[in-house]
């Protein structure tokens, strides 16, 4: 059971966010984040947290995941998205082929306060025939956007995967133009869903209140679903797990960033980049919103902003023996 921390939600400054910090300092920060999100370090994971994170969109949408198009905000440099679009499509793919339940995805999971078992996402069947619902040839198509475009990461990342797009021009996510859709490239297939489902990965925190109340007035106005994913919570769990992220960069930047020289140099002669990560992951924790502060913003718009949503919120460890994804998630019937 997770130990929350005697404190209020601070909105204190972390450095990555602040204008001043080199690009390049910037940059190597990002890919430590990526690292985190995207990779395995066994054995304190089964799966990584990306693979976490596909794994829940796919057990609380069940088959109506294949109705939306995903558009992530605040991309960076595509942070986990494409590992989310990858693991996805992959499984879809696979269930569409051979039903079987997910591999590696935790049997149960903390929703809205309960532990309950987590519902498993395939085709349906009739007569005892599976009849899955149907994906696009591509899959389902993934959207990388951000207010400050990372246009080299994004386009490599889309050559290599049919279902990744991006919007070159910048997008605010408190006012998302409603022709979003129609400035994707590579461009949609005209077969795709159009309804928008947004994506929060390790985002929603850096946003101040008022900020953050005004994003979510926008996400409920424009879009037919969301989720928040954060990998820290405000709990003395999480204040651990983060500590343990500058010891464990100093062990293995040498190998996971090995002939980056601008990167060994930060890490191991000047330890800015470990120290970054670190001081801005303990700041995190103290920014994240818990699942009720959330619901209480929701229910401070306006009613008519509101109606016909429902939502879900959760948490399942990604990181023995303490570290966890938390989720919120919204979505309009």
């Amino acid at each position: 059971m997770p130990i929350p921390l005697p404190l209020p939600r601070i909105h204190f400054y972390e450095i990555d966010d602040q204008a001043w910090l080199p690009p390049f300092i910037r940059t190597k920060v990002q890919a430590c984040l990526t690292l985190f999100w995207t990779t395995r370090f066994w054995p304190f994971q089964s799966i990584s947290p990306a693979s976490l994170v596909a794994g829940t969109l796919q057990d609380v949408l069940g088959p109506s995941i294949n109705d939306y198009t995903f558009v992530d905000f605040c991309s960076g440099a595509a942070g986990p998205t494409a590992t989310i679009e990858r693991e996805v499509n992959s499984s879809l793919r696979s269930l569409s082929r051979d039903p079987k339940p997910d591999q590696g995805i935790p049997a149960s999971a903390v929703i809205n306060g309960e532990l309950r078992n987590r519902r498993k996402t395939g085709p349906t069947y009739t007569n005892g025939v599976a009849a899955p619902s149907p994906l696009p040839s591509a899959g389902i198509p993934f959207i990388l956007t951000d207010l400050h475009p990372h246009l080299p990461a994004w386009r490599l990342a889309s050559r290599q995967s049919l279902g990744l797009h991006y919007i070159p021009s910048r997008i605010d996510a408190t006012s998302t133009p409603p022709s979003l859709l129609s400035l994707v490239q590579p461009p949609l297939n005209q077969q795709q869903n159009l309804k928008m489902f947004r994506l929060y990965s390790l985002a929603f925190h850096h946003f101040p209140q008022p900020l953050a109340r005004s994003v979510l007035q926008n996400t409920l106005c424009t879009s037919s679903g969301f989720a928040i994913f954060e990998l820290q919570a405000r709990t003395l769990d999480s204040v651990f797990t983060v500590l343990l992220l500058g010891p464990m960069l100093w062990l293995g930047s040498w190998w996971w960033f090995g002939g980056d020289w601008g990167h060994l140099f930060w890490t191991y002669v000047v330890p800015v980049v470990p120290g970054i990560v670190v001081f801005d992951g303990l700041v995190s924790c103290l920014r994240t919103r818990k699942a009720g502060e959330l619901m209480r913003m929701v229910e401070d718009l306006a009613e008519g902003e509101r109606k016909g949503w429902r939502f879900e919120w959760g948490g399942c460890r990604h990181t023995w023996p303490c570290g966890e994804v938390i989720w919120f998630v919204g979505i309009k019937e």
